[in-house]
């Protein structure tokens, strides 16, 4: 491991929802470890805690902007590793990060913003499509720019699709009716952010993992919302009622709604109904499956995940459709 020590590795987007996550691994597997940020004592509470904890970790904080090339090169000629976790609006900017990373000449793998679903291998309708298809030109302008590079794949992050009572305040309706998309029974893969920055950080010196797809798909972590919702009630003691949407009801909604409640819906209809999160094999010529690439490596299961976060919920899909739609 002492080639991971040396590996300097810099993160794009550090402050946001999956950045702070892939900084703090970094810091953990030992990596000198930068931080690209846009603003060093920020107004937003949220943010400047990440940064005082950025700051006791030993975390070398750079200002800059995508925006500026010039702050972007001086960034990543002091290091060997980008890890872009600009959110989706910033997506199709990272072409800006691609530029820099060729004038510098000096990285070893670039990690572009994804950490989502394959954008490669789906049937996404409506904004999701349109945000994947912004995803798959950055993947096709890596390639030909000969960018040695790393592609994450980890579907659905659990902080976001499993949220917290508080999260869900535009719901004013009791929460004992849960919205379930299909049938519920098709197969979705759940990943703690955790989980995935530590699986992000070990393939950064991996030879394997170079110019291709690393895939977090680990069993324990691939349930279908019937037992996501069960395992919920086991560990609440409480018991919900199950309204089923049908597919063709799910679609119009997504068509009579606007950004981003139709963008959100369509994300979460791929991955509940069209099965877009296991419909495909992986492929060693293009993928490589982390927990069993890494079984060392101890990831959170969502069960465990739930039992230590006992206010996560299964209330997502209540925020686009409500319950009473019977």
């Amino acid at each position: 491991m002492a080639a991971a020590a040396t590996t300097k590795i810099l993160v794009i987007g550090g402050t946001g929802l999956m950045g702070k996550f892939l900084v703090e691994a970094s810091v953990k597997a030992g990596h000198p470890t930068f931080a690209f940020l846009r603003d060093l004592t920020p107004s937003d509470p949220q943010k400047s805690s990440i940064i005082h904890n950025f700051n006791t970790l030993g975390v070398n904080l750079l200002l800059g902007d995508i925006h500026d090339h010039q702050s972007l090169v001086k960034a990543i000629k002091q290091v060997d590793v980008v890890i872009s976790a600009v959110n989706h609006t910033q997506v199709p900017d990272q072409y800006k990060i691609i530029s820099a990373i060729k004038e510098a000449g000096n990285i070893k793998r670039f990690f572009p913003s994804e950490f989502g679903i394959d954008v490669d291998r789906n049937n996404a309708v409506n904004g999701a499509k349109t945000l994947f298809e912004t995803k798959v030109k950055m993947r096709r302008i890596i390639e030909a720019e000969g960018i040695p590079f790393t592609v994450v794949v980890a579907n659905f992050f659990t902080r976001h699709f499993l949220p917290t009572r508080p999260e869900l305040r535009a719901i004013a309706a009791p929460l004992d009716t849960v919205i379930i998309l299909g049938d519920g029974n098709t197969k979705a893969i759940f990943n703690t952010e955790e989980g995935i920055a530590t699986f992000t950080i070990r393939t950064v010196d991996d030879p394997r993992t170079l110019n291709k797809i690393l895939y977090i798909k680990p069993p324990a972590n691939t349930l279908s919302y019937n037992e996501l919702v069960s395992l919920w009630e086991k560990n609440t003691g409480k018991t919900l009622k199950r309204v089923y949407v049908p597919e063709e009801q799910v679609l119009k909604h997504i068509q009579e709604s606007s950004y981003p409640k139709n963008t959100g819906l369509a994300i979460c209809l791929s991955g509940y109904v069209k099965g877009d999160h296991i419909n495909y094999e992986i492929e060693p010529s293009f993928g490589l499956e982390a927990s069993k690439l890494y079984p060392d490596v101890k990831y959170p299961t969502v069960d465990e995940f739930l039992q230590e976060n006992n206010d996560r919920t299964p209330f997502y899909l209540n925020q686009f459709i409500a319950s009473n739609i019977e």
